[in-house]
């Protein structure tokens, strides 16, 4: 019951962060991380269109070539699958300041600028990042195994299921930590925090992946001299509609932050008395 107490809070507070968003004017800081998807699609195309050369002339230039391979196959994977994290983990200044901005203006608690405290907040928030990030591969490799073991014919859905509600799970923990810290509570106070209010973090996790993964297709965005005479207007109908996805993409790290800090707010009272 807990549980999905928590869990509705964290939607509710979804729900509020939109309109706090809209009426605090804080709606241009989506301006990073568009820009960082940008930048990752960018790494992604330099990556896909870099030839590797797979001819070797004895077994020893073989094997260089085989674990030259993997390290830029597992670069990919990574883009691909861990890609939340990335924008987590390089966003890091940006949350942390909106967490405190948002925090302000619900109770008027302040935290004047200090730069090592700052430093030292972005650093808890990587280092947390890391942290998650590792687990969650780890329950990756756990869970991909098993599917094909258990789940039969069904592993595919079941699989992924179970993935995306534990990488929610840790999402959420990497949101709600921004929080945490202010409050000086070390990081197994935190992870002790996060296990029994599993509710709350998966469901700020939840929708930050939902968001984060919308099925945006930025090479058609970088093909504008690209509309023919024939289907125009169905070109132009699928270039505003991923314009429409990359931008909700793009809000999902804003959006969560804020979500989570009212989040908290409503769960434990930030106000100072």
């Amino acid at each position: 019951m807990r549980f999905f107490k928590n869990f509705f809070l964290g939607l509710q507070a979804y729900w509020q962060a939109l309109t706090f968003i809209r009426k605090n004017r804080m709606y241009w800081y989506i301006v990073f991380p568009a820009l960082l998807m940008i930048a990752v699609y960018k790494i992604g195309e330099l990556i896909q269109g870099h030839y590797i050369s797979t001819e070797a002339e004895n077994m020893n230039e073989l094997i260089w070539v085989l674990i030259y391979m993997l390290i830029e196959i597992s670069i990919a994977l990574m883009l691909m699958n861990f890609a939340k994290y990335l924008v987590v983990i390089v966003l890091s200044p940006l949350l942390a300041h909106l967490s405190v901005k948002t925090e302000n203006i619900l109770t008027g608690n302040t935290y004047p600028f200090n730069l090592t405290q700052f430093i030292h907040d972005v650093k808890r928030g990587l280092r947390i990042s890391f942290r998650n990030l590792m687990w969650q591969y780890c329950f990756f490799i756990v869970v991909f195994i098993l599917s094909f073991i258990i789940f039969g014919e069904s592993k595919h859905m079941i699989g992924k299921s179970i993935i995306f509600v534990i990488g929610s799970f840790y999402y959420g923990f990497s949101f709600l930590d921004y929080v945490y810290e202010r409050l000086k509570m070390n990081l197994n106070d935190s992870v002790h925090f996060m296990r029994q209010n599993r509710g709350l973090a998966i469901s700020i996790g939840s929708l930050y992946s939902a968001l984060i993964f919308m099925p945006v297709n930025l090479e058609i965005l970088f093909s504008l001299n690209g509309f023919s005479n024939e289907g125009v207007i169905f070109q132009i109908a699928e270039f505003l509609l991923h314009v429409i996805l990359w931008i909700a993409a793009s809000t999902a790290p804003v959006l969560t932050i804020v979500a989570a800090t009212i989040a908290m707010n409503n769960f434990i009272g930030l106000k100072k008395n």
